[in-house]
């Protein structure tokens, strides 16, 4: 007889649960006084390249609350410094040289994770043995348009302008460097889930500034390149798809076993675009975290309500939670969509 799959992994294939699981994207962060005791000591590149320290910090919300999923400590620029690309935290990546020719595209370095990030397998080591077994720790990467709009903008924006551009007025070179961001992603993901990631999450931060058009044209393909290059693993490919609303019927189109959603985009609406196999995560605005206990169940009560009673959701905020929330507002989350959901 096989062992019951923990609530996450179960809702990841869209199986029943005995209640919702429910994990908060940037869980281990700012909000947390244990982790700003370990950041007081630290800087974050620091604490990003120290596998007992992302450890540590990893563990920290799980200790704190009744998470059903962990995701490691990391950053997305992480494998593109490993790839020789030189950036700084102010407090987002600066990169001192853009990356806009195919000659800077062909000097980047070919991703082999065991050289360019042993601290990031290191880190999924140890916060594995750490971590309960019923709690799935999650691996990431950023997906190929939102770090090409990093290195080629050299320098977060909120429109990113530059790369919009870019992209337009030099398609084959943005091609190009989506391709090779695609296969080292490829490349490490595969790493992640080696050293012991039980589901992996493409970030894709950006790829609502693109109109649907565009999105299914240039996002949309180093995306599924990635997908299939990681389908044989058997383990849940997650794609976070932040203000991507209008690009559901693109995503529909991917192999990925669970889509996230931020909370401008129906979860209802969501499952009829993107239809039975797959699974949907979210969708909590993280605002109404500051709201009182009672608005803060009526706002969870709507985004069950919306989401059906199906199998295959995911309870999470619809993008990271912001450094100036209440813990114990988190806790009175997590334990409410517990209560509300246990079957």
């Amino acid at each position: 007889m096989t062992a019951a799959l923990p609530p996450f992994l179960a809702a990841c294939r869209r199986q029943p649960t005995a209640h919702t699981p429910i994990w908060i994207m940037r869980q281990a962060g700012r909000y947390l006084p244990e982790y700003r005791a370990v950041r007081s000591k630290v800087g974050f590149t620091e604490l990003t390249r120290s596998p007992e320290l992302a450890c540590e910090v990893t563990l920290q919300p799980i200790r704190r609350f009744a998470l059903d999923a962990s995701i490691i400590f990391s950053d997305i620029m992480v494998p593109i410094e490993g790839m020789g690309v030189a950036l700084e935290y102010a407090p987002g990546p600066v990169i001192g040289e853009p990356v806009r020719t195919m000659k800077q595209i062909d000097e980047l370095r070919t991703l082999v994770p065991e050289r360019d990030v042993p601290f990031v397998m290191e880190a999924i080591k140890m916060t594995r043995a750490g971590l309960p077994a019923h709690v799935p720790l999650i691996g990431f990467a950023g997906s190929p348009f939102t770090l090409f709009s990093y290195l080629v903008a050299g320098k977060p924006s909120k429109e990113f302008s530059v790369p919009r551009a870019f992209a337009q007025a030099e398609p084959e070179i943005s091609a190009r460097l989506m391709e090779k961001l695609a296969d080292a992603m490829i490349v490490y993901l595969r790493a992640q889930a080696g050293a012991g990631a039980q589901a992996l999450m493409l970030f894709e931060s950006w790829g609502g500034l693109l109109g649907p058009s565009d999105f299914a044209r240039i996002a949309l393909p180093p995306v599924k390149r990635i997908i299939d290059g990681l389908k044989d693993l058997g383990v849940p490919l997650i794609y976070f798809a932040n203000q991507c609303g209008s690009n559901l019927d693109s995503i529909a189109t991917l192999n990925a076993d669970v889509v996230g959603l931020d909370w401008r985009t129906s979860l209802g609406g969501a499952r009829k675009i993107l239809g039975p196999n797959k699974a949907i995560q979210g969708n909590l605005d993280p605002a109404h975290l500051f709201s009182s206990p009672d608005n803060l169940r009526k706002r969870v009560d709507e985004v069950f309500a919306d989401a059906g009673p199906g199998p295959g959701h995911i309870f999470n905020l619809g993008h990271g939670i912001w450094p100036e929330t209440d813990p114990d507002s988190v806790a009175r989350l997590v334990d409410y969509v517990h209560e509300r959901s246990a079957k």
